[in-house]
Parts: C-alpha cells; structure tokens; sequence
C-alpha cells in the first residue's frame, strides 16, 4: 500500500482460476500505470459493476479479457474467498474478491472485448503449468497460486485406491 493521504477504497471482484486440459492456468500479465517498472502475473477478473454480483463480474471480465463467453452458472460456487490489498494508480483498495474455477479443453485469447484501462494494463498473457509457478520468480497473484491450482487438481482427479 502506499503512503497516500487518500482513503482506502473498499472494492468486491470476480477472479477466474482459467485451467486447460494439461492442468495449467491462464495468467495475465500487467502492471499499474503509476509505477512502470512493476509487473505481475495475475487470473482474470475484476472488480463488480452495480448491481453485480461477483460471479456475474468474474464471466464478464473473463469475456473481455480473454474472449470467453460464458453463462456465471457455468462458473458454479465460488473455490475461495479472500481480501486482498493493493495500490494501483496512486489509490490503496481493499479487495473482497471471490475466486471461480472453469476448466476448458483449449482456448486461444482474444482481447478484442478489452476496455481502455484493461488495453493500458495488460500486455500479455501465458498459459502456466503449476511448477512454471512455483519455479518462478515473477510475482503472481495470488500468491499461493500454485497451492490452489494443486488442490483443484486434486480435485478433479481423486486418487485410486488399491
């Protein structure tokens, strides 16, 4: 957080935990127009329009910034609920975010439906296997990415037992 005499904005989001086929994540990478030389790694999502609700915020910013189009039923129940603090543009925020996962066979992004500030922010994207995040030493949100990606995993494909 900075030192800004600004209060801090309370903001809620919908985050999507993006995972293909070979188990790996869909990160985006960008950074914060007031601070150039800071970059990170980082799900899709954002912060709620009025009248939102997290889930519905998660599939739209999952539209615009990778150009899938999904209903928020097809998200199903929130795997994580967390607060998280950060500065972006000069301004500290406290988010109450709400983390949705949504396996696909394959996809290809399209950032065409990107807004303004998304186009200013993000740069790139890349698909992440779970070591890919745990050998790195960029910085990715949440950062316990990894830890969450193993258990959804998990998950997916239960142990047999003999």
């Amino acid at each position: 957080m900075t030192e800004s005499n600004q209060p801090v904005i309370a903001r809620r989001a919908g985050r999507v935990l993006l995972v293909d086929l070979a188990g790996r994540a869909l990160l985006l990478h960008g950074g914060d127009p007031a601070r150039p030389g800071l970059r990170w790694w980082f799900t899709p999502g954002g912060g709620l329009e009025p009248g939102e609700s997290p889930v519905e915020a998660a599939a739209r910013e999952l539209f615009e910034e990778t150009g899938l189009r999904v209903e928020p039923v097809e998200l199903g129940e929130s795997i994580r609920h967390e607060q998280a603090e950060f500065s972006y543009s000069g301004r500290d925020y406290v988010q109450t975010q709400d983390f949705f996962l949504l396996r696909v066979a394959d996809w290809q992004v399209d950032t065409a439906g990107m807004d303004a500030e998304e186009r200013l922010t993000i740069t790139e994207h890349r698909w992440w296997s779970t070591a890919e995040i745990e050998a790195s030493e960029e910085l990715i949100f949440p950062a316990d990415l990894a830890g969450l990606l193993r258990a959804q995993q998990a998950e997916a494909v239960p142990e047999m037992g003999l």
